[in-house]
C-alpha cells in the first residue's frame, strides 16, 4: 500500500514509518506546519528538522504542508469559543478531527496516498463493512480517546502501526535502528502549540476579569481571575477567605461566565452528575438502544460503565460523574471505540 506518515519530529511517528517500511509498503513522510502563538517559545523549526532527519535516515521522500490557517480557524477558534461560553473543549481531539485526519488526510489523498499513518497508540481493523477503532495494547498509552471524533471515511484511510506495541518497545526499536531522535523526549502541552498552560494561553486571546467566588447559597467568600479560566472539580487558582476548620479545600462545582462567578463547595460530590446529556454525537459504530457500554469523560480516567439512550442522547452512568460542560465523552464496547459526544448541561452557566 502507498502510505504517508505524519512525521511530527517525535520518536513515535518515526518508528511508525520504520515499521511500515519494514512491512514493504511504499512510504513517504510529511510534516505539518501549524500555527503557533507569538508569545510562546516556538519549537516548530526544531520539530521540522527532526522530522526531516528521520526521513533522510529512513530513506523516504519528505513533504511539508502548511496548515497554519486551518488550525487557527478550526482548532483554536473552537477552543476559544468554548471557553468563552464557560465550556471545556479538548484541543487534541479537535486537532485530530480537523487537521490530522481532516485537512492533512485530504492532502495525502490528493498526492495519491491510500493511507495516512500516525504514531498514535491505537489499532484499526479494516473489514468489509467499514473499519473499527480499537484501544492500543498498551493501556497506559492508549490514545483512542483523542481519535474518537474520526469519521468512518477517515478511519478507512488510517493506519496506526504502534497499536500493538508498548512504549518501551518503541524506544528500543528507535535505538536499535539509530534513529536521530531516538532519545528525544515526548512533546508536552497543547497539540502543536507548545509547553504552555491552558490558563496562560487563554489569557492572551479572551477577555477575563477578576470576579467573586461564591458558596452554594450565593454568598461571596473569595475571588478568582476570570470565570472562563476554571473548570468543574478544580480546587486551585482561586482564593477563599473563609476556610474550613480542618483546612480542607473547596471544589468548583459551577461557573457562570455571564455573572463572572465561580461556585464552590466543601465536597466534590456536589459536582457529581447522575445523567450525562450529550450533543453533537458522532458514531463510528452505533450501539444498541439502552446498551450497557463503557465510557470516559477524561483521557486518564479509568473506563466507567453506563447505559446509552440513543433516542434522548443521554448516558446514565452506574456511578455519578464529575465532568464539565463541553468535555468529550468517548464511548466503548469492550476494546472498540464506538464514538463520542459533547457533554451538555448547565453546570457551567453561559445562557
Amino acid at each position: 500500500m502507498h502510505v504517508f506518515v505524519g512525521l511530527s519530529g517525535g520518536v513515535d511517528s518515526a518508528v511508525a514509518a520504520h515499521l511500515l517500511i519494514k512491512a514493504r509498503h511504499q512510504v513517504e513522510g510529511i510534516f505539518v506546519r501549524i500555527w503557533q502563538p507569538e508569545f510562546t517559545h516556538c519549537t516548530m523549526e526544531a520539530d521540522r528538522l527532526s522530522a526531516k532527519r528521520v526521513a533522510a535516515h529512513l530513506g523516504i521522500p519528505f513533504h511539508e504542508l502548511d496548515l497554519s490557517d486551518a488550525y487557527r480557524a478550526t482548532v483554536i477558534q473552537d477552543l476559544l469559543d468554548g471557553y468563552q461560553k464557560g465550556e471545556t473543549p479538548n484541543p487534541d481531539i479537535l486537532c485530530n478531527q480537523h487537521i490530522k485526519f481532516g485537512a492533512l488526510l485530504n492532502h495525502v489523498r490528493e498526492l495519491g496516498g491510500e493511507y495516512l499513518a500516525t504514531g498514535h497508540y491505537a489499532r484499526v481493523h479494516h473489514h468489509e463493512n467499514g473499519s473499527s477503532l480499537q484501544r492500543g495494547i498498551d493501556s497506559t498509552k492508549d490514545q483512542t480517546y483523542f481519535l474518537a471524533r474520526m469519521s468512518q471515511n477517515m478511519l478507512q484511510h488510517a493506519q496506526f502501526p504502534l497499536g500493538a506495541m508498548k512504549k518501551k518497545e518503541v524506544r528500543a526499536i528507535a535505538q536499535n535502528i539509530n534513529l536521530p531522535n531516538a532519545h528525544r523526549p515526548d512533546s508536552q502541552g497543547l497539540c502543536f502549540v507548545g509547553p504552555v498552560t491552558m490558563e496562560e494561553f487563554l489569557k492572551q486571546y479572551i477577555t477575563v476579569a477578576p470576579g467573586n467566588v461564591v458558596d452554594q447559597e450565593g454568598n461571596t467568600i473569595g475571588a478568582h481571575h476570570g470565570a472562563a479560566l476554571y473548570t468543574i472539580g478544580q480546587r486551585h487558582g482561586f482564593v477563599v477567605q473563609a476556610t474550613q476548620p480542618d483546612g480542607a479545600p473547596q471544589y468548583i462545582i459551577a461557573t457562570d461566565v455571564i455573572k463572572n462567578t465561580v461556585t464552590v463547595a466543601p465536597t466534590i460530590t456536589a459536582a457529581e452528575r447522575p445523567i450525562l446529556p450529550l450533543r453533537n454525537v458522532s458514531w463510528l459504530e452505533t450501539p444498541l438502544e439502552n446498551e450497557e457500554i463503557t465510557f470516559q469523560v477524561r483521557y486518564r480516567q479509568s473506563p466507567q460503565k453506563g447505559t446509552i439512550d440513543l433516542a434522548k442522547n443521554t448516558l446514565t452512568p452506574h456511578e455519578r460523574q464529575i465532568a464539565a460542560t463541553g468535555q468529550t465523552v468517548v464511548m466503548y464496547r469492550d476494546e472498540v471505540c464506538l464514538g463520542a459526544g459533547t457533554l451538555d448541561g448547565a453546570q457551567s452557566t453561559h445562557e
